[in-house]
């Protein structure tokens, strides 16, 4: 019997997880597809935060700035991670 239908790769498990979150999924699976929507993603928060700005006050920047603080720690935990590669001698 032939298979009529082309079969689509599987995602890996974390890129599964990643995209079946509500937003945050949807804005992944964009950014994978196309690497522009960055962009479009960072004027976004950049008006979000002057918005903000405009109803609460600077009260807003620290609260941001310690909302980023575990994703800093993160992004300073994945690029000192050791790789996994074959070793350069």
């Amino acid at each position: 019997m032939t298979q009529t239908t082309p079969s689509v790769p599987r995602l890996p498990l974390g890129q599964r997880i990643l995209f079946g979150i509500p937003i945050v999924g949807r804005i992944a699976r964009e950014i994978s597809q196309d690497v522009n929507n960055v962009f479009y993603l960072m004027i976004v928060f950049i008006t979000l935060e002057v918005l903000a700005f405009q109803i609460w006050g600077p009260v807003v920047f620290t609260l941001t700035a310690l909302v980023l603080v575990p994703l800093m720690f993160a992004f300073f935990v994945a690029i000192s991670w050791p790789r996994r590669g074959p070793r350069k001698d």
